[in-house]
């Protein structure tokens, strides 16, 4: 998280505990909730990496730093792309006509967090964190910086994780899509000093949006068929 690493580490370990709870109803309930059941864990995995930023930061210890950063930035660039329209393409019903474009989305949020992701791995100049107003500020060079310009690649990265959710079936799914542009919303006009912490935090907290639909099994409302009485494993 941007403030402390006891913060980061405090909120990792409520959206972890709570992400293994949700994975539990998620496989009990219907295994297509089980992408969407993982993003919290994810999240509080993310936090936990971010925890290790700070203790590299705040004790001079710079290969910490790169570790926890490499880690912070593997969900934010790398798998949030293309995790969220896979979750909306295992949750769509079979006979959706949207399937093959969620797939689609699937597979150019692939290749974009590879190549938004990778490159640092490659040289740890490239990644550079800063403390800005208390907070971790993430000032990365990216590979696509060469071919595109930059507002260009934060508008597919933003297209991925909201058109998905956006364009579902289920009414709680678009719901959700509205939860996500809130957070963007929210973090390019009031934290644009430390844009990508903040917004992976919110995103995170943005996740009990995904844990409430799962809890309520709120696809069975519009999906009986495939969410309503099925046994679990065998729809």
């Amino acid at each position: 998280m941007c403030l402390s690493a006891t913060v980061s580490f405090t909120a990792s370990a409520l959206l972890t505990a709570g992400g293994a709870a949700i994975i539990v109803k998620a496989a009990r309930s219907n295994w297509r909730y089980l992408p969407i059941g993982l993003m919290p864990l994810f999240a509080g995995i993310q936090q936990f990496t971010e925890g290790f930023v700070w203790v590299g930061v705040n004790g001079g210890d710079h290969a910490t730093m790169v570790w926890g950063a490499m880690g912070f930035i593997f969900f934010t660039w790398f798998m949030w792309p293309f995790w969220i329209p896979f979750s909306v393409w295992v949750l769509e019903p079979p006979d959706s006509r949207r399937r093959p474009w969620f797939l689609a989305m699937t597979g150019v949020g692939l290749l974009l967090g590879l190549l938004l992701y990778i490159p640092h791995g490659f040289g740890t100049d490239w990644l550079v964190v800063t403390v800005n107003r208390d907070s971790l500020a993430y000032e990365n060079s990216m590979l696509l910086d060469q071919f595109l310009p930059r507002w260009v690649s934060y508008a597919l990265y933003v297209f991925l994780i909201i058109a998905p959710p956006a364009l579902s079936r289920y009414r709680h799914m678009r719901h959700f899509a509205l939860t996500v542009a809130v957070v963007v919303i929210f973090d390019v006009t009031l934290l644009r000093y430390a844009y990508i912490s903040f917004f992976c935090l919110l995103a995170g907290l943005a996740t009990i949006h995904l844990a409430w639909i799962i809890l309520t099994n709120k696809c069975a409302e519009e999906c009986p068929e495939l969410f309503g009485h099925a046994a679990p494993g065998r729809v």
